[in-house]
């Protein structure tokens, strides 16, 4: 029988879920990058088999400082990702779980299967001089693991175990491959709900506008706080050219400056970056312009908010 289900992937902020889900849909459609709460928005992304269609939903990270409304509107969508799912990935860093991933644990619903993903394998195996002292280590921290979630730090009535737990390296087809083994047995008996061409539910529009936003978090490293955004104000189409024209929406004016650059570098590098990722990803040319806008406090307003869809 063919199955279908639907598959939440959470975890605490720069567990890599982004990086998982491109690679469980063999392509890229949620942005990554080193700084913390990149995603913003629910991005479902598909994967095909023969006898199983898989519908994953990444979600932002939780967020456990509630500074603005911009982080209570994403932790809202994580929570709300949880509600209709047939089964939840639970990303963490192998060998380390923390007090952020415990305020995660708490919010999975009892009665819902919970695969443990120990993500970033290949990091916690470079720690170790010997394979003997690696595979012990790893062992340790299964086993620490496979406690009821309540003796995790969940809440005291969670006496629920996870249904799976599977260390692993997003960057391993695979590991990929065999975490997409273990969560078929977790999907209904259902036919599929999209295409066999459909990698996400996401238009073209909202993917140019997280790329570029992707290559503002690029070149400016820590220097830009996560609180900038990316506004597409046209996207249409010339022919085969798509033409796009994008604000970068900033709260200060020393975070305009920083995206610029001396004589406007750093702007021309992000976005000929960007135009050079959407031409891969929409499989055609693409003529993109930039511009930095200020925007005090737009992390705080819900009008600015509900236009981007984040609230």
């Amino acid at each position: 029988m063919f199955r279908c289900g639907t598959i939440a992937i959470v975890g605490r902020p720069n567990m890599g879920k982004s990086t998982l889900l491109n690679a469980l849909v063999g392509q890229k459609i949620s942005i990554t990058s080193r700084k913390a709460q990149t995603t913003r928005h629910r991005i479902l992304g598909i994967q095909n088999r023969e006898e199983a269609q898989f519908i994953f939903i990444d979600t932002p990270g939780f967020q456990t400082r509630l500074i603005n409304t911009l982080n209570k509107a994403l932790n809202r969508t994580v929570t709300t990702a949880l509600q209709d799912v047939n089964v939840a990935c639970f990303v963490v860093e192998a060998g380390y779980f923390g007090e952020d991933d415990k305020k995660v644990l708490k919010l999975l619903p009892d009665d819902l299967p919970v695969v443990l993903v120990l993500n970033k394998l290949d990091l916690f195996n470079s720690r170790f001089q010997t394979p003997s002292e690696r595979d012990q280590a790893l062992l340790n921290f299964m086993k620490e693991m496979s406690q009821p979630w309540c003796e995790l730090g969940g809440h005291e009535d969670q006496k629920c175990e996870f249904a799976e737990i599977v260390p692993m390296s997003a960057k391993s087809p695979g590991d990929i491959e065999r975490l997409l083994d273990v969560l078929e047995g977790y999907l209904p008996e259902a036919p599929a709900v999209y295409d066999g061409d459909t990698i996400t539910d996401r238009s073209e529009r909202f993917l140019a506008a997280e790329i570029l936003r992707e290559k503002v978090f690029r070149f400016t490293g820590e220097e830009l706080p996560y609180t900038s955004t990316v506004v597409i104000d046209q996207f249409k189409m010339d022919g085969k050219m798509r033409r796009i024209a994008a604000t970068i929406l900033v709260d200060r004016d020393s975070h305009k400056a920083m995206i610029i650059g001396a004589k406007g570098e750093r702007l021309k590098k992000i976005s000929t970056d960007a135009r050079i990722d959407m031409e891969k990803l929409f499989d055609g040319k693409v003529f993109l312009e930039t511009w930095v806008k200020v925007k005090r406090g737009w992390a705080d307003d819900r009008a600015e908010l509900r236009a981007q869809g984040l609230e």
